[in-house]
């Protein structure tokens, strides 16, 4: 098997889950990384071992040995970067949400048509934990009968406070929505992976729980707590908490849930399908186990077993049943995925793929904007 080499763009802290993934593969490795602040990437490729640090995007991609290029950026260089690394021919690997809105994600959809020999993917990691794989074929193969509802929630408190702050907070930056595009994103697409159904309408609550935030003066990454006294108050303009009601193309109807500033949550992400004869839950924080429900049957607590779940999903479970497989667990497998599919010389369109392409990143931005409009307007919003 010939082995993938490849760049990181960002050198944030999303950026080092991704260097992990790449190096635990077996085929890959990387080449080098770059950052806008290039004393940050110095640092990060000098403490992570990473052959290269390049002081520009295009130094990096003029890289003939580098194959895949990731872009760990803010979300409002998704565009710029994404073009810039297809035109360079190289195969290339997104953070979410894809761009700021869906003209931006068209764009790049559009020019990924014209190059179908590249392969491209978006990082919606959580459909590759083994166990939401594993619901996900229990639901096709029939084990829970008919899909009837699905429900859940994505909830965090790492916003809780009017000081905590980031650049997320910031449209020009994060984009329109916030909490949806950043974590109910991950729901949505986890919901339509296990089911094998589209959302295609909406009915939104979105709320702006602190208005006024306190923004630091100094720099601070995600998930770290600020202890700056010195503060500029901003006006917030995109929600902290968000529910949608929606419906499927399969039948299914649901809700689910998505906060930023919920104490004591700290990435309780939980989904639960109900069929016509059982249910299925999970829940992330608890990531080795899952619940099945029955009518007329006692109710089983399922614990991941890499010999006994279906062996369509062994191949994203490893380690022996007792030994916890989590976040970074899935991130490697979505990345697996991703390097697998372009070393078997597969096609985006052609051959079927287990990991997110730009294609269903660009139908998450859909419903994004389409809850915004649901929410502006207090209405129910169906996607053409």
């Amino acid at each position: 098997m010939r082995k993938i080499m490849a760049g990181i763009i960002g050198a944030g802290f999303i950026s080092l889950s991704h260097l992990d993934a790449i190096r635990r593969i077996g085929f890959a490795d990387i080449v080098g990384i770059t950052d806008v602040n290039y004393e940050l990437a110095k640092k990060k490729a000098e403490e992570y071992g990473i052959p290269k640090c390049y002081r520009s995007v295009e130094e990096l991609l003029a890289d003939d040995n580098i194959n895949v290029v990731h872009n760990c950026t803010p979300n409002h260089l998704h565009l710029e970067i994404n073009k810039k690394i297809i035109k360079a021919g190289k195969h290339v690997f997104s953070e979410k949400p894809l761009a700021m809105n869906t003209t931006e994600s068209q764009e790049m959809l559009d020019l990924v048509n014209e190059h179908k020999e590249l392969v491209h993917g978006v990082n919606f990691n959580y459909r590759m934990n083994p166990l939401v794989q594993d619901i996900k074929h229990k639901i096709s193969n029939g084990e829970i009968g008919t899909p009837k509802l699905i429900h859940g929630s994505y909830l965090q408190d790492w916003l809780l406070f009017d000081t905590d702050y980031n650049w997320r907070l910031e449209p020009e930056i994060g984009g329109a929505s916030r909490c949806i595009a950043d974590i109910g994103s991950h729901w949505m697409d986890m919901a339509q992976t296990v089911t094998g159904a589209k959302i295609t309408e909406v009915c939104a609550d979105l709320v702006i729980v602190l208005p006024v935030r306190k923004k630091t003066k100094s720099m601070v990454e995600t998930f770290s707590q600020n202890t700056d006294m010195e503060y500029e108050e901003k006006e917030i303009k995109t929600e902290d908490y968000g529910a949608v009601l929606f419906k499927m193309d399969n039948g299914c109807h649901g809700v689910f849930h998505a906060s930023e500033v919920s104490a004591g949550r700290k990435c309780y992400l939980n989904i639960e399908v109900n069929g016509t004869k059982a249910s299925l839950y999970w829940n992330q924080e608890n990531a080795d186990h899952m619940w099945m429900g029955f009518r007329e049957q006692h109710n089983m607590q399922i614990m991941r077993n890499p010999l006994l779940v279906d062996p369509k999903v062994q191949p994203y479970t490893y380690l022996a049943s007792g030994h916890p497989e989590g976040w970074n667990d899935a991130i490697k497998n979505n990345i697996y995925s991703f390097y697998k599919f372009i070393v078997d010389g597969k096609e985006i369109g052609k051959d079927s793929c287990d990991f997110a392409t730009f294609k269903e990143g660009h139908y998450i931005l859909k419903l994004t904007e389409a809850i915004l409009e649901s929410n502006k307007d207090r209405k129910w919003v169906k996607l053409v």
